[in-house]
């Protein structure tokens, strides 16, 4: 399996792919920001919602937490995201461990919404158009290894209905060139990453994984939700943010 940048020790990710950037290897693909496009896609035609008032909670995995809790934290409705893992079989996974792909884990992020703001019919909107490339088998970008994964780890009947639902009308709608290989399942528990991977966006945002990889997105998500876009993150450690 392939090693990814990113699960490289910290200084040497910047060290690595700022020589790629000083080389022009970015500026061979496009410029900066090419690794990452959004796609406008139709709202699910499913999409129950629930106006009880009790926060809600949606896991979802597509590639590196970093971008996926980036642009979730940027999102109105949205109380906190954390990234983590999910999927695996191991109990309290390191991210070392979940980096050799042996514990099943798939990198995610836990969002905690209020369904009176955003429902979520629209997490699922916005993860399939900004976040990632639901199409891409077990990688995302440069990362490649079933913890990147695209998958949705559904807490009860009525998640999964409205992802299956969602997915199928997707494939219907012929939104993207392949089909999408998403993964459904059942949540069976979440462990919260390691604290320096939390709020990592907004506290590396000139790390140039980042500044490729994931400020695209969240410029993205300004861009196509302009009615969701929240300007000040919403972060795990906010006072680490100044």
């Amino acid at each position: 399996m392939t090693q990814s940048l990113k699960s490289l020790a910290g200084p040497l990710v910047v060290l690595a792919v700022g020589a790629l950037a000083v080389a022009g290897i970015f500026s061979q693909v496009g410029g900066l920001g090419a690794a990452e496009t959004a796609i406008e896609i139709p709202a699910p035609a499913l999409d129950p919602g629930d106006k009880s008032g009790s926060l809600k909670t949606a896991i979802l995995a597509g590639g590196c937490f970093w971008g996926v809790q980036g642009v979730f934290q940027h999102t109105e409705g949205v109380v906190e995201a954390v990234s983590g893992y999910a999927g695996g079989s191991v109990v309290d996974p390191t991210y070392r461990q979940v980096t050799t792909g042996s514990t099943g884990h798939a990198e995610a992020v836990a969002i905690r919404y209020d369904p009176e703001k955003i429902s979520y019919g629209k997490i699922l909107q916005i993860f399939f158009s900004v976040v990632h490339d639901p199409t891409q088998l077990n990688r995302q970008g440069p990362d490649r290894g079933t913890q990147y994964r695209s998958a949705i780890y559904v807490t009860g009947d009525e998640q999964k209905r409205t992802a299956e639902a969602y997915v199928e009308q997707l494939d219907a709608a012929g939104v993207y060139t392949s089909p999408i290989v998403t993964e459904i399942a059942p949540l069976k528990a979440f462990y919260p990453a390691e604290d320096y991977h939390q709020d990592y966006a907004t506290l590396h945002p000139n790390q140039p994984y980042i500044v490729y990889n994931d400020l695209p997105k969240i410029e993205n998500m300004k861009t196509m939700f302009p009615d969701l876009w929240r300007d000040n993150p919403q972060l795990v450690f906010p006072a680490e943010s100044g």
